[in-house]
């Protein structure tokens, strides 16, 4: 898959079918739409695209919400690799483009990258003051020679699959029911960085990460997850908050006790896939209890893998 930083860099072979979206955590609505404009793109001799951003638009266009990724944009350019597209166009998201007009910047879609087909989803708008909805597009597309498709939203259970519903779960604890709208497990990656060495103390060695700000942490508790790092694969329990028994600092950490592990992981880079939460965390009255609570923690995620297998 290509992967191109500036329209005018494009050199597109063929005319090509396009989406334009954030696509924070190439969730199932965002494949589901993919997935069709794949195979209408293969159906019309097309090349099939998407064009998204270096950072949401709303970092620069409402400075005053705070925003909170699923994925950050290498992940993200990863993800939509695995799904076979021909490309992805990943802009820098600037002033100039936040005032560029609907029409001005489709005209470019259509010089650049040649653009035959506009795949949307729903709400969907583009151009300076959100002018280019689904119904502008769609006369524009008249006009100018393309073929606007505005998908129906995906649902779950009643519920539209959309990155902010995912990231409530998340911030609920609820990974387990984000895992079907995202259509994998919530993830987390992150250097394992020095720690207080307390839960070597206490017989259950942990990985503390360092993880990027930026991204979404599920709420605090005790996680039964999957541990990545380089080849390696192993069951574990994370533990997200604030560490209340011995503590209570304001700053959230995320350490991970790896299963039937012994060895050094500092500097190493690890991937944390979030399968269930065990429990809320919650101060314990001494170490003895706290270990007890923690023997049982292994105990049930290692039950949780077997019904897995």
């Amino acid at each position: 898959m290509k992967v191109l930083h500036d329209l005018a860099d494009a050199g597109l072979e063929r005319p090509c079918a396009l989406s334009i979206g954030v696509f924070d955590g190439v969730h199932l609505g965002h494949r589901h739409l993919i997935d069709k404009l794949i195979k209408s793109a293969e159906g019309h001799d097309l090349l099939s695209g998407v064009l998204t951003f270096d950072y949401h638009p709303d970092e620069l266009l409402a400075p005053e919400r705070e925003i909170c990724y699923l994925t950050l944009l290498e992940e993200k350019v990863r993800l939509l690799g695995e799904l076979g597209l021909d490309f992805v166009v990943a802009l820098p998201f600037t002033r100039d483009l936040s005032q560029t007009t609907a029409r001005d910047f489709v005209l470019s879609l259509l010089k650049r990258l040649r653009m035959r087909e506009l795949w949307i989803g729903p709400g969907f708008t583009l151009g300076r003051a959100r002018q280019g909805d689904a119904a502008h597009l769609k006369t524009l597309g008249l006009e100018l020679g393309f073929r606007l498709q505005a998908l129906e939203p995906l649902t779950h259970n009643g519920h539209v699959t959309s990155s902010s519903s995912i990231r409530a779960l998340l911030r609920e604890g609820s990974v387990a029911e984000a895992s079907h709208l995202l259509g994998r497990y919530p993830s987390l990656s992150g250097n394992v960085v020095s720690g207080a060495r307390r839960g070597q103390k206490l017989g259950f060695p942990t990985a503390n990460l360092a993880v990027d700000e930026r991204l979404v942490i599920p709420a605090d508790g005790i996680y039964a997850v999957r541990v990545q790092w380089g080849t390696a694969n192993h069951q574990g329990v994370v533990n997200v908050g604030v560490r209340p028994t011995f503590e209570d600092q304001c700053k959230r950490i995320v350490e991970a006790h790896v299963l039937d592990f012994t060895g050094d992981l500092y500097g190493q880079s690890l991937g944390i896939h979030f399968l269930r939460r065990l429990r809320p965390e919650e101060r314990f009255e001494s170490a003895d209890a706290l270990i007890a609570q923690m023997k049982e923690d292994v105990a049930q995620t290692r039950r949780l893998f077997q019904e897995l297998e």
